[in-house]
């Protein structure tokens, strides 16, 4: 029951993927130990400069020969009026004041270098490429094909699925509600696409004919046999990942994850423009009183950096973005490899148990 179609095609042992948690999380040496241990680990590549990104892919390969992903964002082009900036730029000044940084920065142009990233990933011919918060152009898409590389992308709807598949994408990551970090959505309102993964995943499983990675909520084997029986190909998980050594996130970042509960996680945007699922802070408790309008992403990504940068640096949580998901409770600090070794035990077990009995239930009717 461990094995499936997607296994095969990625040539890994256990469908298990370590989701690409961007800005900093999926460092080369946890994207080798989950590949290592039979998983798929996954770069976060969305912030890396085209430079960065083939330094990391260089130096992912010098940890592992088994296949990696590499996770772009789908660029967007927002456009703001100066009053909004002008308005955010004054409230966000009175944080800057408690961190004793300085107000008014110089916000850096948002350059769009997707198209060198891609460019990179062709150049080093990745074995898997994943994207998310739309449909890249339909030329990257068949030239990542053309080269062998697998195509995944991110859907939070049924309808979002069915157009994933219909730009030719080879597997579809099935991102609940439950998901920590930035949500997938792209098609329709983000107060209408909050699907929970049990809903989510055999409903787009029922609407398209590729495999589907359930994501969002799932930390153990107990998830992952239950997304399996759903009809999912692999799962994806983050929040399980995100305490352990090899993980790059803030000290005080994993400190939350251990000691926080399921229900402190809420869905801001207040740190980036874009929705996402994130331990409860004073920053998040305070924006959601702003007055005005927030950028859209990823003005307000850019906005606020200078904080967050300074919130970590002063080992203050209550102005970092804390992503995790709902599953938080069940986090460990246990090495990347345990994780995925702990995970396929429980899986195994429980497909063992079922089996027992659905052979009782056999005799007993016989």
């Amino acid at each position: 029951m461990l094995k499936t179609e997607l296994t095969h095609t990625l040539k890994i042992r256990y469908p298990i993927f370590q989701a690409p948690m961007a800005g900093g999380p999926t460092t080369p040496d946890l994207i080798a130990a989950v590949s290592n241990a039979g998983g798929l680990g996954n770069l976060g590549a969305g912030y890396l400069t085209p430079e960065q990104l083939r330094s990391t892919i260089q130096e992912i390969r010098q940890l592992t020969d088994r296949p990696f992903g590499v996770n772009l964002f789908v660029p967007e082009q927002p456009i703001e009026s100066e009053e909004t900036i002008r308005q955010m730029t004054d409230h966000l000044n009175k944080y800057r004041v408690k961190l004793g940084i300085a107000q008014n920065p110089l916000i850096q142009k948002i350059s769009d270098s997707f198209e060198e990233q891609v460019q990179v990933l062709l150049e080093e011919n990745i074995p898997v490429f994943s994207f998310t918060f739309g449909i890249p152009p339909q030329d990257v898409i068949q030239a990542m094909k053309q080269r062998g590389t697998v195509v995944i992308g991110t859907a939070t709807t049924v309808e979002e699925a069915k157009q994933l598949e219909v730009a030719g994408v080879d597997a579809i990551v099935a991102q609940g509600s439950e998901a920590g970090g930035h949500r997938g959505t792209f098609l329709n309102n983000i107060v209408d696409s909050q699907i929970g993964t049990l809903a989510l995943v055999p409903q787009i499983v029922d609407h398209v004919s590729i495999p589907v990675i359930a994501s969002g909520g799932i930390m153990d084997g107990r998830g992952l046999v239950a997304s399996l029986t759903l009809g999912a190909a692999a799962v994806q998980m983050g929040t399980a990942f995100l305490a352990c050594p090899e993980s790059g996130a803030h000290a005080a970042h994993k400190q939350k994850i251990l000691s926080e509960n399921e229900d402190t996680t809420v869905i801001t945007r207040a740190y980036s423009g874009k929705v996402a699922r994130g331990i409860r802070t004073e920053f998040m408790n305070d924006m959601h009183h702003y007055p005005g309008t927030i950028p859209s992403y990823p003005i307000q990504h850019e906005m606020t950096k200078d904080i967050r940068q300074a919130a970590a640096k002063a080992n203050n949580p209550e102005y970092m973005s804390l992503w995790a998901g709902q599953g938080l409770r069940l986090a460990s600090d246990d090495n990347a490899a345990a994780i995925v070794k702990r995970t396929i035990n429980e899986a195994s077990v429980l497909v063992k148990r079922i089996s027992i009995l659905g052979m009782v239930d056999d005799l007993g009717s016989s």
